[in-house]
């Protein structure tokens, strides 16, 4: 309806996504009418438009470098996040865990949610927030009774260990029994106010699985591998009901707010070539397929991240996620090389590089750079989470280092 610019009658130039808002601003000021009563005034067809218009600005993300690479667009430079980003390694996170009590209180609390996920923010310049949550939040609603032990990690009260228990499973009403979650997305996109995107995550249906099934992490996976073998159906039942859940929670998320979405195959590297495509792909292929891939006009991508996954790159690539998480045993060139024309990449750097001075975690950094190569569809990444004892000016140094370093291999992406 309106052209790329129009001239008004001052002689002024305006901008064609502007030419609507600034025919009803200028219609307002010569009827003298509220803003309120020249809405209620206009044509459907006219105030349809004003609205859609109204709704892309107040959404409008300042920086989307994340977003779009993700979808292998043109970026002036790789944007980076780094998993774990809200954690121990921040005093100002301890402080915020300490208020609240515990772990759990600390998820489970919007308030506390949105104040730690904001956390990194302040301090470095990263081009993506993600949701401060925990992968076990669906088990936990399915009624096993989450809990943490200091120093040892996740636990569950009651793990699946008898088959009745297992066929008993079900997939709980992410707007009921994980409503903090949404609460926490919502809460947290209006604290971003469109600065960079929000990411939701969930843990993939067989890493939930796992700690369902063993009640802990960190174990040698007897029992889980034990009902792979001797009773694949059990499994399978417990993976259907996960990836169902994992679907809705997502989706959830999303409407909620999420602009992006990541599956943590933690455990996934643990399987055989066999068992892995079975009993892990199969069911992210599941999730992908049942995803919310668009909202409120603006795509929504997802991210796959299998650890120890380098051996099955092409067949992740093929799941229907957009990009591929690496870990730092991947080389990103050859990823590249293999799958970088069907999806983007997202890593991969050791976290332990970040206990090295500041000029080594720039030289590594540049390592990973040069290995992806120039133009889009690489998101800087550790290749897993940022540990606990990471000093948080080394963090600094590195998110500093990639935004200098990058902008030589995006020089032809504008």
């Amino acid at each position: 309806m309106f052209r790329d610019s129009q001239e008004s009658g001052k002689g002024e130039r305006v901008p064609g996504k502007d030419v609507l808002r600034w025919v009803i601003v200028h219609v307002m000021a010569r009827v003298d009418l509220s803003p309120g009563h020249a809405v209620n005034a206009m044509p459907p067809c006219l105030l349809l438009n004003f609205c859609a218009i109204e709704q892309t600005r107040m959404t409008r993300l300042k920086n989307d470098t994340f977003l779009r690479a993700l979808l292998r667009q043109p970026t002036d430079h790789t944007p980076i996040w780094l998993m774990r980003q809200a954690g121990r390694y921040l005093p100002e996170y301890n402080q915020t865990r300490a208020r609240a009590g515990s772990f759990l209180s600390l998820c489970k609390n919007p308030d506390f949610a949105t104040e730690v996920t904001m956390q990194p923010l302040a301090r470095f310049p990263l081009d993506a927030a993600i949701l401060f949550s925990d992968i076990l939040t669906i088990p936990d609603a399915m009624g096993l009774g989450l809990y943490f032990s200091e120093g040892e990690g996740p636990k569950f009260e009651r793990p699946l260990r008898e088959e009745w228990e297992i066929r008993a499973l079900s997939v709980p009403d992410p707007e009921m029994h994980l409503r903090y979650v949404m609460d926490a997305v919502s809460q947290i996109r209006k604290a971003l106010d469109n600065a960079i995107p929000l990411i939701g995550f969930s843990g993939s249906p067989f890493t939930l699985a796992c700690y369902m099934v063993e009640g802990r992490g960190g174990t040698d996976f007897r029992q889980i591998k034990t009902m792979l073998y001797q009773r694949p159906d059990l499994l399978h039942h417990v993976l259907n009901i996960n990836a169902q859940a994992v679907t809705a929670y997502l989706n959830a998320q999303i409407e909620s707010g999420a602009q992006a979405v990541m599956i943590f195959d933690t455990w996934g590297g643990a399987l055989s070539h066999a068992a892995y495509q079975e009993f892990s792909l199969r069911y992210m292929s599941q999730i992908l397929a049942g995803l919310t891939r668009e909202h409120g006009g603006v795509r929504i991508p997802s991210i796959v991240f299998t650890k120890g996954g380098g051996l099955w790159l092409e067949s992740i690539a093929d799941s229907g996620c957009d990009a591929v998480g690496l870990d730092w045993t991947v080389d990103i060139g050859e990823a590249r090389r293999r799958v970088g024309h069907k999806v983007a990449l997202q890593g991969n750097l050791d976290p332990n590089v970040l206990f090295s001075a500041p000029e080594v975690i720039a030289a590594e950094a540049g390592k990973v750079l040069s290995g992806f190569g120039n133009g889009p569809g690489h998101v800087f990444n550790l290749g897993h989470g940022i540990s606990q004892f990471t000093p948080p000016e080394n963090a600094r140094t590195l998110v500093e280092a990639v935004h200098a370093l990058s902008r030589k291999y995006h020089q032809s992406d504008a």
